[in-house]
């Protein structure tokens, strides 16, 4: 298709407030510039991209039950309608995480290991009500990713669900069993379960729920255990998901779980983004396992590391982070909580971190993050089944990203964390369409 015109919308801050502007340019012949030049090239394609999330944690519902019905409709709205942000992923917790009310387990009892008395009450009292809500406001079911934290204390070597522990031998089958458990009480209920992963962070010994497993471990357990499981619960298919911790080394874990005897059970790997940049490791998974879905399953800005009122440092860190994993091969991206209160919270061992929404509990206020505006320059642009395309950039201090959606229209996100205000020729085949990107901002350029 000929694309003669471009629209780009951009972000910024004033006094705190957000300041948001829309522009139009045309493309003009190219007269042979070279410089400024961000140069588009749609005929060179790379990964394709299944959408944005964000987790529905106990903590995360427990807030929302606090809101008043505008709120919740605010909140849902900006997260979930396709005219905005256009979420169409959420991960949640098997049994309790650090961003929990407190430990909860479906099954306490060492003896039930037929699971007699699997019960879901604090998921039904919490999560639940928040995932139908989000669902109506999506208008459909949304994707849901399972994640354990830990398994029940009694199944592991220190007694715990904190404080690492592994998971001990004679429970694994019981273990696989009970993953597999999880995902037949959502789906009896009508969620779309598609995809989860095997643990956490298995690499980190946490004062809140975890459980450490090697990547011998981690292969043992999926292919010993729990993709039999699954073909045995009839649940053969659910996406498997191995790593899910930082990215600096998920090259060796896949290298070492990923094998002749196990590549048909690995759908991909899932990252975290705590331990900075590696982008370059996400490349190189791509580039030794090209069939391998790459998910970053959960950000955010911890308190114990950044400052909670940095607000635009904060946000570009995020956007800086999406555009490079984007640019090496990223598939899926899942925020971390969608809600949290005024401190960061609840958090049953006091982790406290940032989110896109925050509620505060004294004054009743829904407060909007600069986080959810440097988000909803990706997630509202970028539509799901949009394939990756070329491009290159005259400077660093301009970060970009450009992805061609279904409809044939290009979405390029731009991103100036420079106090100065940085000009740019978008440059399409023969033609070129000049904009001016500020300082401190971002922004989104359709091609059509």
């Amino acid at each position: 298709m000929e694309r003669t015109k471009l629209k780009y919308i951009s972000t910024w801050y004033e006094n705190m407030g957000r300041c948001r502007e829309e522009k139009e340019a045309a493309f003009l012949p190219d007269k042979g510039e070279e410089n400024y030049l961000l140069n588009l090239y749609p005929d060179v394609t790379y990964q394709t991209f299944e959408g944005f999330g964000g987790a529905l944690t106990e903590s995360a519902g427990y807030i929302y039950g606090l809101m008043n019905p505008e709120q919740k409709e605010e909140l849902l709205r900006a997260y979930f309608d396709g005219n905005e942000m256009g979420y169409r992923l959420v991960r949640i917790p098997i049994d309790s995480c650090d961003f929990s009310l407190g430990h909860y387990e479906a099954v306490e009892n060492a003896q039930d290991k037929t699971f007699a008395q699997f019960q879901m009450e604090r998921v039904e009292k919490h999560i639940f009500p928040l995932l139908d809500d989000a669902q109506k406001a999506y208008g459909g079911r949304l994707e849901i990713m399972l994640t354990p934290w830990s398994p029940p204390a009694y199944m592991k070597t220190n007694g715990d669900r904190n404080h690492g522990g592994e998971l001990k031998q004679e429970y694994k089958k019981v273990w696989a069993d009970y993953i597999c458990r999880y995902i037949k009480e959502y789906r009896k209920r009508g969620y779309l379960v598609r995809r989860i992963s095997l643990q956490n962070e298995p690499k980190a010994v946490q004062t809140w729920d975890s459980c450490v497993y090697t990547a011998q471990q981690e292969k043992e357990f999926l292919r010993d255990y729990l993709w039999s499981a699954l073909q045995e619960n009839d649940l053969s298919d659910i996406e498997v998901f191995i790593w899910d911790h930082n990215k600096e080394r998920a090259y060796e874990r896949a290298c070492e779980i990923i094998d002749g005897t196990t590549a048909h059970m690995v759908a991909g790997i899932a990252f975290h983004w705590y331990s900075g940049d590696h982008f370059e490791a996400l490349q190189m998974i791509r580039e030794r396992f090209p069939d391998k879905k790459l998910i970053l399953s959960e950000a955010c800005i911890e308190y114990s590391k950044f400052a909670s009122d940095d607000y635009l440092k904060n946000a570009q860190k995020y956007a800086h982070d999406m555009i490079g994993n984007m640019n090496h091969g990223m598939n899926a991206f899942y925020d971390w909580n969608v809600v949290l209160d005024e401190i960061g919270g609840p958090n049953h061992v006091g982790n406290f971190c940032d989110a896109p929404f925050l509620y505060d509990r004294k004054k009743n206020e829904l407060i909007r993050r600069n986080t959810a505006d440097y988000l909803w320059h990706f997630t509202h642009f970028i539509k799901t089944g949009a394939v990756r395309i070329g491009l290159s950039r005259y400077s660093d201090e301009l970060e970009a990203t450009a992805f061609l959606n279904p409809d044939g229209q290009i979405a390029v996100v731009l991103l100036n964390r420079s106090a100065h205000d940085i000009r740019v020729h978008v440059r399409l085949g023969d033609k070129m369409a000049e904009i001016l990107v500020k300082g401190d901002s971002i922004g989104s350029a359709v091609v059509y």
